[in-house]
């Protein structure tokens, strides 16, 4: 069994087909323009093909930070 041990390289993997908010969007499947946009995911109305939404942010835990000290809580 193969086991790669290089590290990933997002500039070395090639282009990524996604969804980008704002912009005219192609489907990659039947070339169609209309789409049904969630939170995460983008699907094509026409052939249901799914495409991540590229917003150019991070999601996941660690998004939000507080730079003030927490006061301990009152019991």
């Amino acid at each position: 069994m193969y086991y790669d041990t290089d590290a990933f390289t997002a500039a070395q993997s090639g282009y990524r087909i996604a969804f980008r908010p704002g912009e005219r969007n192609y489907c990659p499947g039947c070339g169609q323009s209309h789409w049904t946009v969630g939170r995460m995911t983008a699907e094509c109305a026409f052939c249901a093909t799914a495409l991540p939404i590229n917003t150019g942010g991070t999601f996941g835990a660690g998004l939000f930070h507080n730079s003030t000290k927490a006061e301990p809580l009152a019991a």
